[in-house]
């Protein structure tokens, strides 16, 4: 399943709320873990020993604002085990369960209960009875250092297609660019990256030039390479507002 973005006008009374995940997305289809792109994650078999035959959707997480050691450690050929050791594999959905997300839902805690794996988790989910309960949980998620929210329709089929089944809901927008020049910096950027120039899939070139850390000015992204940035909303000339880099884009 694929998620649009949170408008006005749905009733949240209908819909399950959970964190956000900041991961790889993950698929266990009963005897090996696969990307949403249907490549194999070679993880340690320890990992893995004891889950269920039936399908799991979930996140590969590492905690908070660990994106970069999720990554890396699904990327490797080799397995890392104490890279490894680090992770867990957050479940939120049963794809090959017949009935409604409200009795997924209950299938899948009840399953992984019986299991007891440590690093094999339900994502927590939660019922919030208005939308300003649902900001206020979403500014707290996200002072904690969290991404934002999902919303899930208790009464919705798994359907791998994207529809208002699922929402996200976050305090930005985010999308990619191409980078086409690194921009010098000045001042304490003396000699360092100061920006990158970026180009959208429409062609719109624009500079992003917060965001990054001492060590990505030293070491930029790549030319030619695709970068993540948020943004809050568009310009009239169609270039995002206050855009700053996130990460280099990894394809999950």
């Amino acid at each position: 399943m694929l998620a649009n973005i949170y408008h006005p006008g749905i009733t949240l009374a209908d819909y399950w709320v959970s964190e956000k995940l900041d991961g790889v997305r993950g698929y266990w289809d009963g005897e090996k873990l696969l990307t949403r792109g249907g490549q194999r994650i070679n993880a340690p078999p320890w990992f893995t020993a004891g889950w269920p035959k039936t399908p799991l959707d979930g996140e590969l997480w590492a905690g908070r604002q660990q994106f970069s050691h999720a990554v890396s450690t699904v990327r490797r050929e080799m397995p890392d085990d104490a890279a490894w050791r680090r992770m867990r594999f957050m479940v939120f959905d049963l794809p090959a369960h017949p009935g409604s997300f409200d009795q997924r839902l209950a299938a899948l805690q009840s399953t992984l209960a019986k299991l007891a794996v440590p690093w094999l988790q339900p994502v927590a989910q939660s019922k919030l009875n208005d939308h300003a309960a649902l900001r206020r949980l979403l500014q707290q998620t996200v002072r904690q250092g969290g991404e934002g929210l999902m919303l899930h329709r208790g009464a919705s089929l798994y359907r791998a297609q994207r529809s208002d089944d699922l929402l996200k809901v976050k305090t930005h927008e985010d999308a990619e660019a191409r980078v086409i020049a690194h921009l010098p910096g000045k001042g304490k950027y003396q000699g360092m990256l100061g920006a990158l120039l970026v180009e959208t899939p429409d062609g719109l070139r624009f500079k992003l030039g917060s965001g990054f850390s001492d060590e990505q000015r030293r070491r930029p992204p790549a030319l030619g390479s695709v970068v993540t940035y948020r943004f809050r909303g568009l310009n009239d000339s169609g270039i995002p507002r206050f855009a700053s880099f996130m990460r280099v884009y990894e394809q999950q």
